[in-house]
């Protein structure tokens, strides 16, 4: 099942507090990043965050799902409703991630990222 755009733009809206958020769309999926980095991403309209020390250390308990079938597991983040909350795990994973968008070459890997900022310009 596909994630659903309008899940993505309720994400979106919640991390508005947060600077240098994107997005890009990958087989009805949404990759997600912060500050170029790539936290996590949306599946089947459900918030999934890659496992790091900040992520672990701010959900010690949550539950860890396969974003899709042979893919690693990842930890689902269940308190999408509380604003503050969300942008600091994101914020504190971004730390954690080395920078996205580039092949072992140094080549661009060619990905179209779509930045929140832009999104909204594209809207009106």
């Amino acid at each position: 099942m596909a994630s659903s755009r309008e899940y993505l733009d309720f994400i979106l809206e919640q991390l508005s507090g947060l600077d240098d958020v994107s997005w890009r769309a990958m087989m009805g999926e949404y990759i997600l990043y912060v500050r170029g980095r790539i936290v996590g991403g949306i599946y089947d309209d459900r918030l999934l965050v890659k496992e790091t020390k900040s992520a672990l250390k701010m959900m010690p308990d949550a539950e860890r799902e396969l974003p899709y079938e042979g893919a690693k597991e990842m930890l689902l983040v269940e308190d999408v409703e509380n604003r503050a909350f969300l942008c600091a795990l994101l914020d504190a994973m971004a730390d954690d991630l080395p920078a996205a968008g580039k092949k072992k070459n140094g080549a661009h890997s060619g990905m179209t990222i779509v930045s929140e900022k832009a999104e909204a310009r594209r809207k009106t």
